[in-house]
């Protein structure tokens, strides 16, 4: 039988909290971490959004000047992130053996704000200008790297890529790692830090973002009538898997079990998902069955839910495909309506809100939902509600573009 795995610590920079207690507690009250940008390059580049999610902390607030001047933004997110997982595990010098530590943490984009500041000083400075350090702060691995480092994590540092489901993907390999015995520990997230004039131009260009300028707060609005696109975030989330028998030893407080994960591609548009949501609908009963579990078991649900007019459709269309006539009895939140969107980070983060549901049997609101969309009839939890005693399962759901699609069930322990 696959070795059981657990989650024993959690870790989290975001828009609406700076550590995970402070982000839990602003999950249950509905907090907006979306503000105007108040940037000299909004102005300079007439963006027409003018308005993100940035992290209510900055890492440079909590890392040491000389640590932060070598990394990337999204590298500074993920190290914060995981430092707080790590302490939260309990884990001791004396529980550790480094060789089978092992890291899986992933990004969407990686060091953009790296990349293109590089670009600028090479364009306006010349060759001598660009900083040795470019390279390793750039490339998309440097948060995985830096995690392995500062851990001592030898097992291997991995860095899934695809797109928004990267955070996501990062537990299903960790799960794999732990499963196939070639790590006891795996800490396991995603970070992202891509505001940026470039990609908020971009993603205007495509009609993904919200233009609702003159209303930050409110412009995440997943499952509404009147929703007009995502709302850029940034940040990191983290989690310590570790084998159970692992943890058990060392008498560790688990948040929950990770039973089991699945990732399928659409094979269908590099943007746009699956309309039928086939790809997500095999990732959901795949996810389920690698948990043992049955759609009646399911309780929660923490979507993708972006608030796009094109991609929240879909994922009702999976969940109702997964779960049939049960879904209506689900509890569903859409988080992003408070974070924004993380991008590669998005995944991880919702997979710590997801353990804190279960852990303490409450799922997170879904703010700025005034007029919910017909033809997503789902029960959205839209103040902080309990979930139910006894055995539970909830579900955390990511997409990406290029068709990634990755599902995590977790279960109490």
């Amino acid at each position: 039988m696959a070795r059981k795995v657990v989650i024993t610590g959690l870790g989290a920079t975001t828009p609406i909290g700076g550590d995970v207690p402070t982000m839990w507690k602003n999950a249950l009250l509905g907090v907006s971490g979306a503000r105007t940008l108040e940037d000299d390059w909004v102005e300079q580049y007439s963006l027409p959004v003018t308005f993100a999610a940035r992290v209510s902390t900055p890492a440079t607030e909590v890392l040491s000047r000389v640590e932060a001047k070598r990394m990337d933004p999204s590298t500074q997110f993920a190290v914060v992130a995981s430092r707080e997982a790590w302490a939260d595990s309990g884990l001791a010098e004396s529980d550790v053996d480094h060789d089978r530590l092992a890291v899986s943490f992933a990004t969407g984009i990686g060091g953009v704000w790296t990349l293109l500041d590089a670009w600028d000083t090479l364009r306006e400075k010349g060759p001598r200008r660009v900083l040795p350090m470019t390279v390793p702060m750039l490339m998309p691995n440097g948060p995985a790297a830096a995690v392995s480092l500062d851990l001592g994590a030898r097992a291997g540092a991995h860095t899934p890529v695809s797109a928004c489901a990267s955070g996501t993907e990062s537990l299903h390999q960790g799960l794999e790692l732990i499963r196939s015995g070639k790590a006891d520990i795996v800490v396991c997230g995603g970070a992202e830090a891509a505001i940026h004039p470039m990609p908020l131009a971009s993603f205007a260009s495509m009609q993904a973002l919200s233009k609702r300028n003159d209303d930050p707060e409110r412009a995440s609005r997943p499952y509404d009538k009147d929703r007009d696109g995502f709302v850029m975030g940034e940040g990191a989330g983290a989690l310590v898997l570790e084998a159970e028998e692992h943890a058990l030893a060392r008498g560790a407080r688990i948040y929950a079990e990770l039973a089991g994960t699945a990732v399928t591609a659409d094979a269908y548009h590099i943007t746009a998902p699956d309309p039928e949501g086939l790809g997500a609908t095999r990732a959901l009963k795949a996810a389920l069955f690698d948990a043992r579990a049955h759609a009646e078991d399911v309780v929660h649900v923490n979507a993708h839910a972006t608030s796009t007019p094109v991609g929240d459709k879909p994922e009702y269309t999976a969940l109702k495909s997964a779960l049939g006539a049960h879904v209506d009895n689900v509890a569903v939140s859409a988080t992003k309506s408070q974070t924004g969107h993380l991008l590669g980070a998005s995944g991880a983060v919702e997979a710590v809100m997801t353990a804190m549901a279960v852990y303490t049997r409450q799922a997170p609101a879904t703010i700025n939902l005034d007029n919910q969309d017909p033809e997503i009839p789902l029960d959205v939890v839209t103040s902080a509600r309990n979930l139910p005693a006894g055995d539970i399962v909830v579900l955390n759901n990511s997409f990406g573009f290029g068709g990634h699609n990755a599902v995590v069930a977790l279960r109490n322990h």
